[in-house]
């Protein structure tokens, strides 16, 4: 396994002289489980038809901890493909690791917006089609706008959010993975922090170019976490692990704050969610107060 960050390479050593285990043989740790005496957060379903996707619906998610109160303004973690991330029995179990965390005070108290990517209903003969890959692989600033004036807005009807970029995360899998980089990238003013799991740096649309774009730009408030592995895949749109090596040595060039979880599994979740705690409690590390006015409640209240 090798782990890279703007410390530079380290443990490479270590993780060759580690025990051997079986390739791709990741386990979830106890922050992935239930533990006796933590208090549970809550999970609500809705539907939502988007105007900026047009005529496409969706099925989101929205975790609220225990801990939240509505007089201080909550953090903010979106994730793509939410269905199985907020699955709290699933690969995942994103409310079960924020439980305990949120508890342990090892981040933030934080809601978490778990949203599928649309889809065009079926008309007449013709079948459901996704609009996952235009969401998610396009390198635009639409996704952010979706998330912003729509279900950013939607949630933070009902809830105290932080409308501060610190306060904000977002995160996803493969094309879910660049997507989440792109929304960050296009708009670091929404969001300051980037989870991306076997993230889909390769040309199905573009996101080859990232590394290049990356490296000539002038650096933006934004942190990263990349997880991916040795046996991701490698296909006509390119190779994944290149793509997110690519990634950290620009990141890297660019003196961004980063962290590269590079380990042998494939284009599935195990490897990304047994480090899920320790990737957001890197992720959530030293995050600062919500500065005054900052929460949407507070904000309709005063009009």
């Amino acid at each position: 396994m090798m782990r890279v960050g703007m410390l530079g390479v380290w443990g490479v050593m270590l993780a060759l002289a580690a025990p051997g285990r079986a390739t791709d043989d990741y386990q979830l740790g106890p922050l992935s489980e239930p533990q006796p005496g933590v208090p549970k957060g809550k999970i609500t379903q809705h539907h939502w038809t988007s105007k900026i996707f047009a005529d496409t619906v969706r099925d989101y998610w929205v975790y609220v901890p225990a801990q939240y109160d509505p007089k201080q303004p909550a953090c903010v973690m979106v994730f793509q493909d939410g269905g199985s991330y907020q699955n709290p029995k699933g690969s995942w179990r994103v409310p079960v690791v924020f439980d305990n965390l949120i508890h342990r005070k090892l981040m933030p108290v934080t809601i978490g917006i778990f949203i599928n990517p649309g889809t065009f209903p079926a008309r007449g003969k013709a079948p459901p089609r996704s609009n996952r890959s235009f969401e998610y692989d396009t390198l635009s600033p639409q996704y952010a706008e979706f998330l912003e004036k729509e279900i950013l807005a939607e949630v933070g009807k009902q809830y105290n959010l932080r409308t501060d970029a610190a306060g904000r995360a977002i995160c996803g899998i493969s094309s879910g993975g660049i997507c989440a980089f792109t929304a960050a990238w296009e708009r670091p003013d929404l969001f300051s922090k980037v989870l991306s799991h076997v993230g889909s740096f390769t040309n199905i649309r573009g996101g080859d170019a990232y590394p290049g774009i990356i490296r000539k730009a002038e650096r933006k408030p934004i942190r990263v976490y990349l997880q991916d592995g040795s046996n991701d895949l490698d296909n006509l749109f390119g190779s994944w692990p290149l793509g997110n090596q690519q990634m950290a040595a620009a990141l890297r060039y660019a003196r961004y704050d980063f962290w590269f979880e590079y380990g042998d599994g494939g284009h599935n979740p195990r490897h990304g969610a047994a480090v899920l705690p320790e990737s957001l409690i890197w992720l959530w590390r030293d995050t600062p107060p919500a500065p005054p006015g900052s929460g949407t409640l507070k904000a309709a209240s005063s009009h």
